[in-house]
């Protein structure tokens, strides 16, 4: 059923779909005008072509509107894809990179484009995720931050971005949540709070932040949670008092083994 706007060419002209090179598709039910079609300018109808008839993807790999390219190149033959990784439009060196092997994608690393460098950062092994770390993109740098090995990430400790840092201060090793203990941004901070060792927790027991009080409050140790019960803050008092009644039942089953 046709949807979406008009069935146009990328160049806005009018479809003809009797001079198309998929004419005898039409009659088959394999494609149709503002539903599937290689050549109309809209993506879902672009994609749906593809998706009907993934055998002619590589034969749309030159089409000079980057959309069907894209498309094409979500379905086309591995080998057919390298050449791609040069194509003037990211978003088809994006999905080159995602879908051939991860050699190629290393050959992305420099790419001027973010969209295809993120690409890049899903692929890579998580070893490997050290250059991107210190890209210029916060976006690529997020990613990068999620999949890296744990071991890098101490890169990222001062990082501009705090969404960032808040990625870091959840996987990181525990040794280096100190550096973060102090970090201006409260997330990063209530991340710390829900890692540390229990008897560190009293470092960020008075933090100026509701949220980062009651992620201590949360796991303190029976001394802390003690003195968390005269907080400013009901919600942390209440948190403190659920932490001491979990502590008791714990004790108490404790002695009943």
């Amino acid at each position: 059923m046709p949807e979406g706007p008009d069935p146009v060419d990328w160049q806005g002209r009018a479809i003809d779909c009797a001079t198309c090179r998929f004419t005898t598709y039409l009659a088959q039910g394999q494609c149709g005008p503002g539903w599937a079609c290689a050549f109309d300018r809209y993506a879902p109808r672009i994609g749906r072509f593809f998706l009907i008839n993934p055998a002619d993807a590589d034969r749309c790999l030159n089409d000079p509107y980057f959309e069907t390219r894209a498309a094409a190149a979500r379905v086309a033959t591995l080998f057919r894809l390298p050449r791609l990784l040069s194509d003037p439009d990211p978003a088809v060196r994006a999905i080159a990179a995602l879908r051939l092997p991860v050699g190629h994608a290393r050959l992305c690393l420099r790419d001027p484009d973010r969209q295809v460098r993120a690409a890049v950062a899903w692929r890579l092994p998580p070893a490997e995720m050290a250059p991107l770390l210190g890209d210029d993109d916060p976006y690529v740098r997020l990613i990068a931050a999620r999949r890296a090995d744990p071991g890098l990430l101490p890169l990222l400790a001062l990082d501009a971005d705090p969404e960032i840092r808040a990625v870091v201060a959840g996987r990181v090793p525990p040794r280096w949540l100190d550096h973060l203990i102090a970090d201006p941004e409260p997330q990063v901070r209530r991340t710390v709070a829900t890692r540390l060792a229990p008897d560190a927790l009293v470092r960020l027991a008075e933090d100026p932040d509701i949220r980062v009080r009651h992620a201590v409050a949360e796991r303190a140790d029976a001394a802390l949670a003690a003195r968390m019960l005269t907080d400013p803050d009901a919600p942390v008092r209440q948190a403190a008092t659920e932490r001491l009644a979990e502590l008791a039942t714990e004790r108490d089953s404790d002695v009943d083994r």
